[in-house]
């Protein structure tokens, strides 16, 4: 551990000086530096896929808040709302196109929930300050564990939102993801914070912004370095021999359709036939590779799947002709709700080869503001964008489907991106995962790109083979260690069909959960038990030395001593 220090004016060449020039050194630290911290880290995400830079991203603002007059709770707060803004701005896609929001406003809107996550960051930033001011715990595992932390809690508060993981900037890099299967995405998010803050540390030694860079300091920075260096060394022997076990279970052949449908045209009565025909059309050209299963997008059908009856039987129908089992996604009535319109789910339906229905499944985790309002009595005022959109009611079960060719669950569209979801569907077995998703809404910006990234890590983190449908793509088939062994590009009408080997293999994360997480918590929380015990004591000091300012005259020497000393 480093036993360095912030905060003191004066000391090492990049403190300001006199007070006319403290101004540009001030900017630069607690305003350019954590700016770019945020610009590099979204870089580092698809797109453009940086990753690299995600391993030096975190860099500028652990400098910045050495800066004796920086404050970390600003320089956090501004590095976030960078960093959540250049990886999240696609959301304003939909809310400007399909919920005709103007342009301003859409991107008010997501730079209010930039603002919001960016809580997180501020608070990670102040208390690592607070950790190597205040605290002997080892700084740089402190730093990680606040970060994995800070990650954690943003993906479950409020519905949560676990987006922008840096974990997820590493999908590419095979060896280093396996180790997911234990951490989940959070293991990874760990050792990229991990390395910026050694990183920094170095920085901050060579440069003298820490104030006591003695040798003692070094030799332990030094330690420090040697000890994260063997943490990577056992990541990637672990990456190295779980790419080597390579599932041997049964073969299934699987066909996806994506249809490339534009979402104004999906419940246009004008183009009803137009969107069936060319699923109809696509799904027949794969007959000849003798699929076992076809599975089509998120909502792909243009109805509403057995209660219009002249739709719901031409599908029926059509499904006899092609001798296989066909999954698809659809809006289903789940009946009435108290002002008389009709409840929705977001759905995905199993049919088998002769037209019966074997299996369905209604989204659990919807989208806020997308399907539907979160706290309605006090929100109700955006009302207009979900009438636009469409508003669901929420599944309540894990539902999975079970076929002679394999168990599934099907995760649709933003489900994908909780781990804790995936892996309630596959604590008891499972064969291969299924993400049928309906990506139109955020067009040719990076939210897709983003979307696909993180379902990998859903295969990885369960030993599952992963295959995704999506609408306007990206569609894929995903092995078990996260290898993209086929894909396609976006608004492309295309079939993909593809056989992945089942995995029966049940990992420690599907098991046990979120473990790591919790291990990162606990040293957290003696952060956060050390902050208060502080703020108690400073308290209990407070009020004693204001009793004995107003009994000077009565107060011994002992006293007066004592209160010198608090002073």
């Amino acid at each position: 551990m480093t036993t360095t220090h912030y905060g003191v004016k004066g000391t090492g060449p990049l403190a300001g000086g006199a007070e006319g020039g403290r101004s540009r050194p001030l900017l630069f630290f607690a305003f350019f530096l954590p700016v770019l911290s945020g610009v590099a880290l979204a870089l580092s995400f698809p797109k453009p896929d940086l990753y690299p830079l995600a391993w030096v991203g975190l860099v500028p603002l652990l400098i910045s808040i050495r800066h004796p007059m920086t404050s970390p709770r600003t320089a956090g707060f501004i590095m976030g709302l960078t960093f959540f803004f250049g990886t999240q701005y696609w959301i304003y896609h939909s809310i400007n196109h399909f919920g005709h929001i103007p342009f301003a406003l859409s991107i008010l809107l997501v730079a209010t929930l930039c603002a919001y996550e960016s809580l997180y960051t501020s608070l990670f930033a102040t208390l690592v300050q607070f950790t190597h001011q205040k605290t002997k715990l080892p700084l740089n595992l402190a730093t990680a564990t606040l970060w994995v932390g800070g990650e954690y809690l943003r993906g479950v508060v409020f519905t949560g939102f676990p987006w922008s993981f840096l974990g997820y900037t590493q999908y590419k890099v095979l060896p280093l993801i396996q180790i997911a299967d234990i951490t989940a995405v959070y293991g990874l998010s760990f050792l990229i914070a991990y390395a910026n803050a050694i990183i920094a540390d170095i920085i901050g030694t060579a440069l003298k912004i820490n104030h006591d860079a003695t040798k003692t300091s070094t030799r332990n920075l030094a330690m420090e370095t040697v000890m994260f260096a063997v943490i990577m060394g056992c990541v990637l022997w672990y990456g190295t021999i779980r790419l080597k076990d390579v599932q041997r279970g049964d073969p299934v052949t699987i066909s996806v359709i994506q249809g490339n449908l534009r979402q104004d045209m999906k419940w246009d009565e004008h183009y009803r036939d137009y969107c069936f025909n060319r699923y109809e059309t696509l799904s027949s050209q794969v007959k000849k590779d003798n699929p076992q299963l076809i599975v089509w997008p998120e909502s792909a059908l243009p109805f509403l799947f057995m209660s219009e009856e002249a739709y719901t039987t031409r599908l029926l129908e059509f499904q006899k002709t092609l001798g296989t089992y066909l999954l698809f996604g659809s809006d289903l009535v789940r009946g009435y709700k108290n002002n008389n319109t009709i409840a929705l789910s977001n759905s995905a339906v199993l049919l088998s080869p002769t037209g019966k229905t074997l299996y369905t499944y209604d989204k659990i985790n919807l989208v806020p503001f997308g399907e539907y309002v979160p706290l309605k009595g006090i929100l109700g005022f955006i009302d207009k964008i979900v009438v636009v959109i469409g508003e669901f009611v929420k599944g309540n079960r894990h539902n999975v489907a079970r076929t002679p060719f394999g168990t599934f669950a099907t995760l649709i569209c933003y489900e994908v991106i909780f781990p804790d979801l995936v892996r309630e569907f596959y604590r008891y077995g499972g064969d291969f995962i299924i993400n049928i998703t309906n990506d139109a809404w955020f067009g040719q910006t990076s939210g897709p790109y983003q979307h696909f990234a993180m379902s990998i890590f859903r295969a990885v983190e369960n030993r599952k083979p992963l295959i995704r449908a999506a609408n306007t793509g990206i569609s894929a088939f995903v092995d078990s260690s996260g290898r993209v062994l086929s894909k396609t590009e976006l608004f492309e009408t295309i079939t993909l069909t593809g056989t992945v080997n089942k995995g029966s293999f049940i990992t420690f994360y599907t098991t046990f959960g979120n473990v790591f997480v919790a291990l990162c918590n606990i040293l957290n929380l003696l952060i956060v038990i050390k902050i208060i015990r502080q703020s108690l004591r400073r308290t209990i000091n407070d009020r004693s030395t204001g009793i004995k300012g107003k009994n000077k005259t009565t107060a011994g020497k002992g006293r007066r001593s004592q209160r010198l000393s608090l002073k």
